[in-house]
This record gives C-alpha cells, structure tokens and sequence, in this order.
C-alpha cells in the first residue's frame, strides 16, 4: 500500500517558490527521486496562494519514508526550509484499489 504525502509550504514574498527551485537546481529533488520505495516527489504552485507550494510526496511503504527521514538528506532540506523561514502543513494518504465501474469516472 503505497503511502502518500502532501507538504504545503507557505513563506513569504516568493520564498517557497524559490525553495522549489533551489531543490530542483541543486540535484536534491532528482537525490530523493532516485531513493528506494520513491514512487513521485513533485512540487506544485496553487493558482489562488502564490506564497505556497504544494509538494507531492509518495513512497512505497513506510519503511522507505523511515529510511528517506532517516538519511543526511534530511538535514539539507532541513537547512533549506530554515533559510526561507517556510512553515508546512501536512496531509497523508494511503492508496486503495477502488473500481471504475464501467469507466464512468476516470477518462483514459
């Protein structure tokens, strides 16, 4: 069951966007990407808050969130968020299977 997790940070003055970008200049976006059990890190920008970023966070099983929280890595986005002084608000989700019936919902 996969495990997902949505990270809103909210700064200040364009800040949290500019983390997106320095996490995604620095190769730190593509490092986590590249770390067992990452199935999707993807930042986002809402359209009606420009001070927030939207970060889509999803990862096999909770022993690979263990092992992504446990890394150095975690020190440097740690160092990150600090240096744009962001505050977050978190969401978790866990997948389930849930039949379309017919198609009805889900257009492929």
């Amino acid at each position: 069951m996969a495990i997902t997790v949505n990270l809103y940070y909210t700064g200040m003055n364009g800040d949290a966007r500019r983390f997106a970008e320095e996490m995604e200049s620095s190769g730190t976006a593509d490092a986590i990407r590249a770390e067992a059990g990452n199935l999707r890190y993807e930042y986002f920008f809402p359209m009606n808050d420009p001070e927030t970023v939207l970060l889509i966070d999803s990862w096999q099983d909770q022993e690979a969130i263990d092992a992504h929280h446990a890394s150095p890595m975690m020190g440097a986005i740690a160092a990150l968020r600090e240096k744009y002084d962001l505050h977050m608000t978190v969401e978790r989700f866990t997948s389930a299977e849930i039949p379309d019936t017919e198609g009805q919902f889900i257009r492929k």
